[in-house]
């Protein structure tokens, strides 16, 4: 059993719902991301989204497309994010996903990226612009090697597509609460739970959701219609407004606990 199963496992038998939290790798830098994600672990998070800073990140709001432009300014590569999540490893189990556009992979290389993600301890990948018909050529790598293929589901996704989606899916299901980009917009709660509800008709996996949770109250909200919950442009302009690093941690960390208290 891998860490994502044995995290769901674990919080299902005690009755509570998953925190997913997406931070973007090297943002402010990859020594504070380092110390964000052992304080993010501290707090209580379920699931770590780690994401590659990519130039392109079409599926984002401002606040994470800044982030990625910073990131990539400050030299984080694909290569440098997987040497984070190694030196990690000696100091927290806290599942790691990868959240990734896929030409930073494709460009690493789809066998290498999948030897080294498993070899670094990432147990999952999230390729957010690879659809089903062109994931096969990474998955033949990332299945092999013990990687969680995290698939997204949109509202606009027909029911006959998300069963051939969860079909290929590990770990998790990620469920977009709303069209649009990261971080903009309230998601509408009485579809969440009624699409939420018909993919778990499709699988056993859990179904997380995310898009546009920016407080305790969206997330409580959105916890009681689904697995789990994934907040990532509120704590990126949490970081945001905090240079010095030492508010900056104790900020995300309490923001974290808030979160997660919200939701058990």
């Amino acid at each position: 059993m891998g860490r994502i199963e044995k995290k769901f496992s674990e919080l299902k038998k005690k009755g509570e719902k998953a925190l997913v939290v997406y931070l973007t790798a090297g943002y402010p830098d990859l020594a504070t991301s380092r110390d964000l994600i052992l304080a993010l672990d501290a707090a209580g998070t379920d699931v770590l989204e780690l994401g590659v800073p990519f130039s392109d990140p079409t599926a984002d709001g401002p606040a994470i497309q800044k982030a990625s432009q910073e990131a990539l300014q400050k030299g984080t590569t694909l290569a440098r994010v997987l040497s984070l999540v190694r030196e990690l490893r000696s100091s927290t189990d806290m599942p790691m996903v990868l959240f990734s556009y896929y030409n930073p992979i494709f460009a690493f290389g789809n066998q290498r990226f999948a030897r080294e993600a498993a070899e670094a301890g990432t147990d999952g990948v999230l390729v957010v612009d690879l659809p089903l018909e062109e994931a096969a050529e990474l998955k033949k790598h990332t299945d092999p090697a013990g990687l969680d293929f995290i698939s997204l589901v949109a509202p606009t996704t027909g029911m006959g597509r998300v069963k051939k989606i969860v079909e290929g899916a590990s770990g998790f299901i990620y469920y977009i609460s709303l069209t649009g980009v990261t971080g903009e917009g309230k998601p509408p709660l009485e579809e969440i739970r009624e699409n939420v509800a018909q993919i778990k008709h499709d699988t056993e996996l859990p179904v997380v959701a995310g898009f546009g949770i920016s407080s305790p109250m969206e997330a409580r909200e959105i916890a009681a219609g689904a697995d789990g919950i994934v907040v990532g442009s509120a704590f990126i302009r949490l970081i945001g407004q905090h240079p010095d690093r030492q508010r900056m941690t104790e900020s995300v960390s309490a923001f974290a606990q808030e979160l997660k208290k919200a939701i058990v």
